[in-house]
Formats: C-alpha cells, structure tokens, sequence
C-alpha cells in the first residue's frame, strides 16, 4: 500500500520549501546498498525528486588480497550501518526514507511521549556543515587500504618454499608489502618466519 492516496496528489504535487539538508539513516547492518537503490527508485515513485536530492554511502577505497598474492579494487564503508540521505524533510519525504525496506530509523533526538512508556519519535536531526565536510573529506582524501584475508592468529600451512608444510600462527601482516610473519614450531620450538602471502593458505 502506498503513502499516498489519489486524493492527496495535489498535496504531493506542492513544492518543496527550506534548504536541503544531509541527514543519517541507520539500517539494517550489510543492507546499506539496497536501501540506497531501493531509496532511490521509491523517490521517483513517488515523485519527491525536489525533496529527495541524493543518497550515499559513506565509503573510502580499500586495497583487497587474495590468497594468491593477486589485488582487486574495492570499498571499504567508513560508517557501516548507516546511509546519508540529502534532502528537504517534510513529512511525505521523512515518511517514504522512513519506511523503505530495512531502515530502521533516522538517527536524531528522541521525543519523549506525552503519555504511556513506550518509545517515542525520534526528531530527525541533519549533520552540521562541518561534519558533513569531515565526513566527505575522509571519504575524498583516503589512502587505499589494503586488506588481505588474514588476521592475525589465524592458522596456516605453508604450501611451498623451505618451510612447505609446516603449520603454525600468524603474529604479524604486511599488507603493502603482500607478506606476514608467523610462529612455525621448527625443531621444536616456536620460530618466528616470515612468508608471502602466496606461500600460506588459512587453516579452519
């Protein structure tokens, strides 16, 4: 059922008035690009294109490696859990964000209830221009971070080179550098060596 009935289409149709403003919206945790494609398409469905301006997501470019040694490009979410939502707040907009598929709310201040103890409203508050600009700036001006499919305290086997087939720990990675070190038991006793990342794949 939509928001709107055919009655209210003259309301629907009036124009939207103030400043537009960057607002938070929290959502359902790994649902962040669907709401912004679902945020989206419900914005021409509904005719808020005045209202509704953009959706982001907050996103710095991240480095991956994968077990071989090989790199892929991809984006690593600086404030997973949340979207920013670009927009002038009136009720037809707050209520279409509001109600799209795994939302879970504005973030802002909550209101309490005049009566009984439930949970009241929550006032959607925008981000001021500064955090706005932090926010972007960080998005702008990151470096690529590297991440690999290894953390450290993950068990290995080493596939090849002098140490092929021993297994052990790892203690430290080295992304940039596409190698780590872990504690391999070598005559009994816990030696710290170093390997790529090529050489070891993870255990469990």
């Amino acid at each position: 059922m939509g928001l709107y009935s055919e009655n209210d289409t003259e309301q629907k149709k009036t124009v939207a008035v103030g400043k537009p403003r960057w607002y938070v919206v929290q959502v359902s945790a790994g649902c962040e690009k669907k709401v912004k494609t679902d945020i989206e398409q419900r914005i021409h469905g509904f005719d808020l294109a005045d209202r509704v301006l953009e959706v982001r997501i907050p996103q710095s470019p991240s480095v991956k490696v994968r077990k071989d040694g090989s790199r892929y490009q991809s984006e690593e979410k600086v404030l997973p859990g949340y979207v920013l939502v670009n927009m002038v707040l009136d009720d037809h907009a707050w209520q279409m964000v509001k109600n799209t598929p795994n939302v879970i709310n504005f973030v802002g201040a909550e209101q309490r209830r005049a009566v009984g103890r439930g949970r009241g409203h929550v006032k959607p508050l925008p981000l001021s221009p500064s955090e706005v600009n932090r926010i972007f700036k960080q998005m702008d001006d990151a470096e690529p971070v590297v991440k690999i499919d290894m953390e450290i305290g993950d068990q290995i086997l080493v596939l090849s080179g002098p140490f092929k087939d021993f297994a052990g720990e790892v203690i430290e990675v080295s992304g940039d550098k596409n190698k780590l070190k872990a504690l391999l038991s070598i005559f009994g006793r816990d030696t710290p060596v170093e390997l790529e990342f090529n050489q070891v794949e993870k255990q469990g």
